[in-house]
């Protein structure tokens, strides 16, 4: 049984952290867009930040802003061009303040480069002998304030490098690289990716990032330690968006679903079906939901019943893969870790939050990886919109759920 009072302080840092709160309002006069679009989001980001935007080789709505400043993650997106819906979570706030917190900095966006695990004996982000609580909590530069070399640029990808020595809270020092490759995929391969057959009625962005570790110090173990690769991406919520976490039965006789890490989830925010696990995604209510490799398939995704977007996210899964728990404590069993989270933020019970949005996250398994070897990660991200009754077929084929009933 997972102690909740270890696993709470995660996202409770992340908005204490934050205190600039619910984004920032429509202040910017000097933008004439609307914001909520792409071009809005362009505009801010361009004043604050060295910014690359990438555009699908067949399809020139199909858009997305990377910022190399931000360790190389993709802000935003869209799939209607520069006055379409702009899809990523923004921190508008702390952007504009332009100084760092202490602990981490939540800049946002659709997808970030972080390292499992987060706490326990392997961490990267306490110091050996410190207590886990939020006072030595410190997220590394590395992969919060660190700006990303680029070593190739084209129109619609960019690659990114960055070396680090860090070292984990059992002492082991991990000498290592990470490389990040940002590319925006064209219709036809986004079809490929996802086996579908048309989407002719739908405007549709899809990219994905290729991220790697590679050890250039001494030989990781499970003994002294081993890093893993963890992508999140913070997305816009509203009344009638769920999440929609689909799952395998066939290799656990039961659902390995962790539900509990801020609590009990009240039943009108939390269903589980038999092929998928549907979680309220309004920012009203902080809660999270895990799945181990033994049930998760490599697939998850969203609805929004209003706006009529359709998220999936697809990323690399080892079913047999060792991942990293990230609670904060000692752990018995270090590598029964979760492959897949969701996560829909909410308020304190003091009212104060950083969003709110929701989160989809996949990770990477930790490997002993031997001095020149690496770890690959590959998470990609689409979104859909038009056609209802074209959305609801690829809900249906993907993520086993009628988007219709929901």
């Amino acid at each position: 049984m997972l102690n909740l009072k270890l696993i709470k302080p995660f996202y409770l840092i992340i908005i204490m952290t934050v205190l600039t709160g619910n984004g920032c309002s429509n202040t910017h006069s000097d933008f004439s867009s609307d914001k909520g679009t792409f071009q809005y989001d362009l505009d801010f980001l361009k004043k604050h930040q060295n910014i690359i935007v990438l555009t699908a080789p067949d399809n020139p709505k199909a858009q997305i802003i990377v910022v190399p400043g931000y360790q190389g993650r993709v802000m935003t997106s869209s799939s209607g061009g520069n006055t379409g819906t702009s899809y990523g979570w923004i921190n508008y706030d702390l952007i504009e303040e332009n100084t760092f917190k202490p602990h981490m900095n939540a800049f946002g966006g659709e997808d970030r480069f972080w390292l499992s695990p987060e706490g326990g004996q392997y961490s990267v982000y306490f110091e050996e002998g410190k207590a886990f609580s939020y006072d030595n909590w410190q997220t590394p530069a590395v992969i919060d304030t660190a700006n990303y070399d680029i070593t190739e640029q084209t129109d619609f990808s960019a690659s990114f490098r960055k070396k680090a020595v860090l070292k984990n809270f059992s002492g082991t020092q991990l000498n290592f690289q990470i490389d990040r490759k940002i590319e925006v995929l064209g219709k036809e391969s986004v079809m490929k990716l996802l086996s579908l057959a048309n989407a002719s009625a739908l405007n549709v962005v899809g990219y994905q990032s290729v991220n790697a570790i590679t050890n250039l110090g001494d030989n990781w173990n499970k003994e002294t330690g081993m890093i893993g690769i963890w992508i999140l991406g913070m997305f816009q919520p509203t009344p009638q968006t769920t999440i929609i976490v689909p799952f395998s039965k066939e290799r656990s006789n039961e659902l390995q679903l962790t539900s509990n890490y801020f609590g009990d989830i009240p039943a009108d925010r939390l269903k589980v079906t038999d092929r998928a696990i549907l979680l309220k995604a309004d920012g009203n209510h902080r809660s999270k939901i895990g799945l181990s490799p033994l049930s998760a398939l490599p697939l998850a995704g969203s609805y929004d019943a209003g706006k009529g977007v359709l998220t999936i996210i697809q990323y690399d899964l080892d079913t047999e893969g060792q991942y990293m728990k990230s609670t904060w404590q000692t752990h018995e069993d270090p590598f029964g870790g979760d492959a897949l989270n969701a996560y829909n933020d909410g308020p304190l019970e003091d009212g104060s939050m950083m969003g709110p949005f929701y989160e989809l996250e996949s990770s990477s398994p930790g490997k002993p990886l031997k001095t020149g070897e690496s770890l690959q990660h590959i998470h990609r991200t689409f979104h859909f919109e038009g056609d209802p009754a074209e959305l609801n077929n690829i809900a249906e084929s993907l993520l086993g759920v009628s988007i219709e009933n929901l």
